[in-house]
């Protein structure tokens, strides 16, 4: 099996089959994708709230609190423990869940900021995606084949290393080209993104059926969940720059 999610690796789920115990299930694994989003949703939710102390406005400028880089670094360091362990998934999973929450809580906020309504627009168009997909695998729709597989996984390296460059040059006072622009080579690749963030979807619903098949642990159920979590977090965050760039 073949993933672009740094999570659902193939060494991980093949260095954890158990011929005893209890067994990785497609149930299991849904049921605590739906617990870590809703972490992420009520830590979200209380970080907006601390993003606008006062409440929203759209003349109210948000304020970004001391300790949100403390929690990038902490929800960093959780997501690596997880990925290299992932026996530690049931117990730092939901940690990563509440982090990651606080951090699109406050991004979203500054987007608010700058253009009303459009965490609510990015969040519909993420789950709208979601479950388009969702059904388009399960109704055999999209047929998940190596070479689809290939294809996503290097897209997606490509898109890591332009964004690795692309911070680098940052520090320089440069920048790539068209990634932050908004005209419409810009919005052309910012869409371009958000289908490759949404096709690793598909490649997580595949990998996470066979996981199921091939009887993994069931510690795994976590470690699928978290993975699944990472995809839906970067959809979420390239839907807003998408739609940042065309309300510009």
């Amino acid at each position: 099996m073949r993933t672009s999610n740094p999570a659902l690796s193939d060494k991980h789920f093949g260095r954890n089959l158990s011929t005893t115990g209890e067994k990785m299930t497609i149930a299991g694994t849904v049921q605590k994708s739906f617990l870590l989003i809703g972490l992420v949703l009520a830590s979200a939710l209380w970080s907006w709230k601390n993003t606008f102390p006062t409440g929203w406005a759209p003349d109210v400028a948000p304020q970004i609190p001391v300790w949100y880089f403390g929690v990038i670094i902490f929800t960093l360091i959780i997501s690596l423990v997880i990925i290299f362990k992932p026996t530690t998934a049931p117990f730092l999973a939901p940690g990563y869940a509440l982090g990651e929450g606080v951090l699109l809580g406050t991004i979203s906020a500054v987007f608010e900021a700058k253009y009303p309504g459009i965490a609510l627009q990015a969040i519909l168009c993420t789950m709208g995606t979601f479950i388009a997909l969702l059904v388009a695998y399960q109704t055999r729709i999209i047929k998940v084949t190596e070479n689809l597989k290939l294809g996503i996984v290097a897209a997606t390296g490509g898109i890591a290393l332009v964004y690795l460059i692309d911070m680098g040059m940052r520090f320089f006072g440069m920048e790539v080209p068209y990634i932050h622009e908004n005209g419409m080579i810009g919005i052309g690749v910012s869409l371009f993104i958000v289908v490759i963030a949404a096709m690793n979807l598909v490649l997580d619903f595949d990998f996470i059926e066979k996981g199921a098949e091939n009887g993994a642990p069931k510690f795994m159920e976590w470690y699928a969940a978290f993975g699944l979590l990472v995809t839906l977090v970067w959809l979420y965050l390239e839907m807003l720059r998408l739609l940042s760039k065309t309300r510009k």
